[in-house]
Formats: structure tokens, C-alpha cells, sequence
């Protein structure tokens, strides 16, 4: 009799064990050290020493709460566009795309192919002040509306904009995954009870999408709010976000202890917010 037979009770727990190890060594471990790199005190030069500073992250919060609430509002404002442009697109695809879904779909995820930082580059050309985005805006007189000074680059409007283009797939492909996964004749049995197209959107397709929703707008606002390539590329000073506070910390300025505080108001921020956001929407029932 093999081992597995002889210990079949310990078959699960085996199963999790490579994904359990790869977490302790890889999430768990790093979390801890950057947790205790959070209450040290000194400098670089002279060494930091773990004193338990918590004062670290009062002054993370008090120095630097204009660069969260500004991540914030950069990335609800992305999410909720990215939302606005996804669900449209997801919609068509699941229902009238037909044999050239997949098509559609490699053309979502094609950006992927090529790195993040050359997709940003790539924005940084296309808002330049005589690129073809902003000479069609002022040609239609719209562009006092979008930018500030006849420009959009560096400016908030442009950190927005490239945040939600490159996190859009995110909030695309699980929207579509929800969508296509409705049985059509749910839908037509409400048209059948003399439900409106309208009506039937709103009773039987969007209840049911809201699973895709949930998962889209938090694979899209999370990394979005720790995001600092855009602002760094696409805005100024005045735009940047906690993220590029963190990267300033840690790669500049070597100030270990406040970029940890800075990372671990980030990271609890973040959490509050999921769950307020889980409770709001009742995940609950879109997962159970």
C-alpha cells in the first residue's frame, strides 16, 4: 500500500504545501521585515536600529496624507472610467461577438505584450503638446476643457488617462468572463414576461455581472493606487502619488524605516477600503 493511501487525510494538505511555502518565503517573510524596517530609527549613514518608532508612521500620515488621498482620487477616478469604457466592450464581446470573441479578447490583452514602461513612454508622445491628441482638441475648442495652460501632459488629466489605459484589461476581462457566463435565455424569458430590454439589463444582466464588477474594480484600483510610473512620467511634482513617495524613500533618499510606514499605511489603507468596498456590494452573495 503506498503512502498515499496509507495518509490520505494528508493529501490536501500536501497539495497546498509548495503555494503555502511560496507564500511564506516570497509574501510573509518580506512583509515581516518591511514591518520591522517600519519602527526602526537613524539613518543611513550612521545605521538604524529597531526602537519601536511608531512615531514613523504619525508622520507618514501627517507629512505625506496629500500624496494618498491624491493616489486615491487618481485611482477611483481611473477605475471608474475604466469601468464606464470596459463594460460596454464586455457586453458586445459576450453577446454579439460570436466567432471572433477570441479575436477581441487578443486585442484587449495586447498592450501586455509590450512592457509597461514603454506603453507610458508611448502616452508621454501621444499628449505631447503638438501630438495629434491635443492638436484635434484645439481644433474643436476642447482643449481648456481636458488640460491646463492649452496643455495635457503634465497634468492630472494625463496621469489619469494613462493609469486607466494601462490597467484596463484588468476591469475588461473579468467583466467578460461574468457576462459570458449568463445563460441568454435567462434574459429572454424576461423579455417574455414583457420585461423591456432596459428592464431586463437592470433586473436579470447587470445583478448577474456583479461578480465581474467586484473583481474588476479591485484588480484595477489596487494596483492603480500604488501606481507611480505614470505620475512620474505623465505628470509633474504636483501630480505625483504615495507611490512615488515609497520609490523616492527607498531607491533616493535611503530612508528605510518612513518608506516601510509609508508602504504599511498603503497596504491598511488599501484593506479598509476592500472590505468597506466587500460589505458595500455584499460579496458575500456574488461568491457564495
Amino acid at each position: 500500500m503506498s503512502f498515499f493511501h496509507r495518509h490520505r487525510g494528508l493529501t490536501p494538505y500536501l497539495l497546498l504545501a509548495p503555494g503555502l511555502a511560496w507564500l511564506a518565503v516570497f509574501f510573509i517573510a518580506p512583509l515581516g521585515f518591511l514591518g520591522y524596517q517600519s519602527l526602526q530609527s537613524g539613518s543611513f549613514d550612521f545605521g538604524y536600529e529597531f526602537t519601536w518608532a511608531w512615531d514613523n508612521y504619525r508622520d507618514a500620515i501627517s507629512t505625506y496624507h496629500e500624496h494618498l488621498i491624491r493616489s486615491f482620487v487618481y485611482a477611483g477616478l481611473a477605475t471608474l472610467i475604466a469601468l464606464a469604457i470596459s463594460y460596454p466592450l464586455a457586453y458586445w464581446i459576450a453577446f454579439r461577438g460570436g466567432q471572433w470573441k477570441n479575436l477581441f479578447l487578443l486585442a484587449i490583452i495586447a498592450p501586455f505584450f509590450v512592457t509597461y514602461l514603454i506603453r507610458t513612454l508611448a502616452w508621454e508622445t501621444i499628449l505631447a503638446d503638438h501630438g495629434l491628441v491635443v492638436n484635434t482638441l484645439r481644433h474643436l475648442h476642447l482643449l481648456g476643457i481636458l488640460g491646463q495652460n492649452g496643455r495635457i501632459l503634465q497634468t492630472s488629466t494625463a496621469v489619469v488617462a494613462g493609469i486607466t489605459y494601462n490597467f484596463l484589461p484588468f476591469m475588461a476581462l473579468p467583466l467578460y468572463v461574468a457576462l459570458e457566463q449568463i445563460d441568454p435565455r435567462l434574459i429572454e424569458a424576461a423579455q417574455d414576461l414583457y420585461a423591456s430590454k432596459l428592464q431586463a439589463f437592470l433586473r436579470v444582466t447587470l445583478p448577474l455581472s456583479l461578480p465581474g464588477v467586484f473583481a474588476g474594480t479591485l484588480l484595477t484600483f489596487i494596483p492603480a493606487a500604488g501606481d507611480f510610473i505614470n505620475a512620474q512620467l505623465l505628470g509633474t511634482p504636483r501630480q505625483h502619488m504615495i507611490g512615488n513617495v515609497i520609490q523616492s524613500k527607498f531607491l533616493e533618499l535611503i530612508d528605510y524605516p518612513a518608506a516601510a510606514s509609508l508602504s504599511f499605511v498603503l497596504m491598511a489603507t488599501i484593506l479598509i477600503g476592500v472590505l468597506i468596498y466587500a460589505r458595500a456590494l455584499g460579496s458575500e452573495r456574488l461568491t457564495g
